[in-house]
């Protein structure tokens, strides 16, 4: 004759079971190893480079980061510049700005005098410069001003562009992000 499980046996294996954590479901995904969208001058940078994360690190005397804006230079001049260096020393940048920039909204690539850049080290010519002013190169995209408030000195935004140049590698650059205090 069989007996009945005890409740303090069955009550141990329960609180047992509950103490089980789901173990990791693998790496997290390319988007989640980016800085947060914040509105707060965080100084932060990040986007996908063709789908993997991309944030600026390294230091070459100057700051890995840094935003410029101009308010006097052809109705507002705003430019980005960071870089990154990789593990195996690749020395990367990515460079965009745009006048007429006087407050929070969209700015395309496609207008005259709105430019992007993008240098990568470990490419060879003229695949390792890819610019707005390369002869033959396509681009298309924009960034957005998301906060735009010179008196508390933080600008903060979204960007996405792609580059196409002859006989080089498509380069896209998504869900990019800035936050920026002045």
């Amino acid at each position: 004759m069989r007996l009945p499980p005890s409740p303090l046996l069955l009550l141990a294996a329960l609180l047992g079971l509950s103490q089980c954590k789901k173990s990791d479901s693998g790496p997290a995904r390319p988007e989640d190893q980016l800085p947060p969208a914040t509105q707060t001058g965080a100084g932060t940078f990040g986007c996908l480079l063709n789908g993997q994360p991309w944030t600026p690190s390294g230091y070459d005397g100057s700051p890995n980061f840094v935003l410029t804006y101009d308010s006097g230079y052809r109705g507002g001049a705003l430019q980005i510049k960071c870089y990154r260096y990789t593990s195996n020393s690749t020395f990367q940048s990515i460079i965009f700005g745009a006048v007429n920039v006087s407050q929070a909204g969209t700015y395309f690539f496609s207008i005259p005098n709105n430019g992007i850049s993008y240098f990568d080290t470990s490419l060879v010519a003229p695949c390792n410069l890819q610019s707005y002013s390369n002869p033959g190169t396509y681009r298309t995209g924009s960034f957005t001003l998301t906060r735009f408030d010179l008196k508390a000195g933080i600008i903060s935004g979204t960007f996405n562009f792609k580059f196409a140049q002859p006989s080089c590698d498509t380069l896209k650059i998504t869900q990019g992000r800035f936050d920026y205090t002045l």
